[in-house]
């Protein structure tokens, strides 16, 4: 079953993997971030979005902003250690921990996300595609969502709607543009060794088309 979503926001970054310390966007939304889009709209574990295609709407513009970040991250091992002896701290002060990183960002971002779902080996006996499709559909009419979704971080909310239309394709993404290697999404398939694949991603009049998971044009 397919569905078809309109989004917009101020602000996006979709942080390229290659970049260590400072955060730098891809040109375009990933296929894994438009799958947490749908996913933040309706998630069921009897269901798996594949993503199809992603129109960009608007011209990809950049902008460059700083942003305070914490440096550090609570692990597990430091909590255990603490729960074990009894003392230490099990929070992050993030007054002594926050730091300033440059980010390469994009703005006023507009794009309309084709996908379809499949139906897993956790669906109950009582699912169908056509009650997921109505479930789903009802939920973007209404602006309903788990969780308010976004465009690769928090700060950056994406509002979302229907697609009724697409709109013309920009002048200046007329043509092709090669953008290069990039993430298609993590492989689950082992949970001890999860990896990431790519694919050379090519946005054709202002469209980029999504490989199957499974073509020779994912690499892993």
């Amino acid at each position: 079953m397919s569905v078809s979503l309109e989004v917009w926001g101020d602000f996006a970054c979709f942080s390229r993997p290659e970049m260590k310390v400072e955060r730098v966007s891809y040109d375009v939304m990933t296929p894994s971030a438009a799958r947490g889009l749908l996913e933040a709209i309706y998630y069921h574990p009897g269901l798996k979005y594949t993503v199809d295609k992603i129109h960009v709407c608007a011209p990809i513009r950049f902008i460059n902003l700083r942003r305070n970040e914490v440096k550090s991250v609570l692990s597990a091992r430091v909590a255990r250690t603490v729960m074990d002896r009894g003392t230490g701290d099990l929070y992050i002060a993030a007054s002594q921990e926050i730091q300033q990183r440059s980010a390469m960002l994009l703005r006023d971002v507009h794009y309309i996300v084709e996908a379809h779902f499949e139906l897993t080996d956790k669906a109950a006996p009582g699912d169908n595609p056509g009650k997921f499709q109505d479930i789903l559909q009802r939920r973007i009419r209404k602006g309903q969502c788990y969780y308010q979704p976004c465009f690769g971080c928090r700060e950056f909310p994406a509002h979302f709607k229907p697609c009724n239309a697409v709109p013309s394709c920009p002048e200046e993404l007329k043509g092709r543009r090669d953008l290069g290697w990039m993430l298609y999404d993590m492989d689950y398939t082992n949970p001890e060794d999860i990896q990431p694949r790519f694919f050379r991603a090519v946005l054709q009049d202002g469209v980029m088309a999504i490989p199957d998971w499974n073509s020779e044009e994912v690499l892993g």
